[in-house]
């Protein structure tokens, strides 16, 4: 069994997302790598963080809380990235830096009320649907808007931008037709002007399609296998 090398792994990522901004006309450091550990050891996790992720996604509630109180996350941002029930909400306010996967109004509010009951204000993403994909969660494109609005009127809640997790594909150009509609949505709420919103981050791409996404516009991407080996 060959042993997975995560400071390499990292570095080789690192400079793969380095030449797509480059080619998009941005630098390395205009882009955000999460490092997605689901399933992995805290050990791992350490050794992402000292070779210089900038942030780390968990996708299970009970997983993240679990590894959060062995300090795990300890010197990263930590990002909540998986769908995120309603009834499970509230343990993430207040230990995530950035909730990704917001993709209703009720979760705005109980995102919402918990936050300003412990006196913050809590960083989310909303996740778009933009497969159109009946098995996945998010708010189709043309919602986003409406939902930016009402979390404008939500307190203790401020959204950062846009997620999707798009089809796909083994065609570059399939790939990049998804990429790109959520590039020109992104745009389009970027120019919104709401309280406590503020269109900046575009989270989008894994690791067999974070190029194409940064080409595409990416500006954070969330990234496992190609860190730590397959599951």
């Amino acid at each position: 069994m060959s042993v997975i090398n995560i400071t390499e792994n990292i570095k080789r990522v690192r400079d793969s997302i380095g030449e797509a901004a480059v080619l998009s006309g941005r630098t390395p450091e205009d882009i955000t790598l999460v490092a997605v550990t689901k399933t992995k050891p805290v050990g791992d996790i350490r050794q992402a963080i000292d070779a210089g992720v900038d942030a780390i996604g968990e996708n299970r509630v009970q997983e993240m809380q679990e590894k959060h109180k062995m300090n795990a996350y300890e010197g990263a941002p930590l990002h909540f990235i998986g769908h995120l029930q309603s009834n499970k909400a509230s343990k993430v306010v207040g230990v995530c830096d950035l909730i990704e996967s917001i993709s209703s109004k009720t979760l705005l509010e109980l995102i919402g009320r918990k936050a300003a009951s412990l006196g913050i204000c809590q960083d989310v993403l909303i996740e778009v649907n933009v497969g159109r994909e009946p098995q996945k969660s998010g708010v189709l494109p043309e919602q986003v808007d409406e939902l930016l609005a009402f979390a404008s009127q939500i307190k203790g809640v401020n959204v950062l931008g846009l997620m999707a997790i798009p089809p796909f594909f083994t065609e570059n150009d399939r790939n990049c037709y998804y990429f790109d509609i959520m590039f020109k949505l992104f745009v389009d709420m970027s120019a919104k002007k709401y309280d406590n919103v503020s269109v900046r981050l575009l989270s989008m791409g894994m690791s067999d399609s974070y190029v194409d996404a940064i080409r595409a516009g990416s500006n954070m991407v969330r990234i496992g296998s190609a860190l730590f080996g397959e599951r």
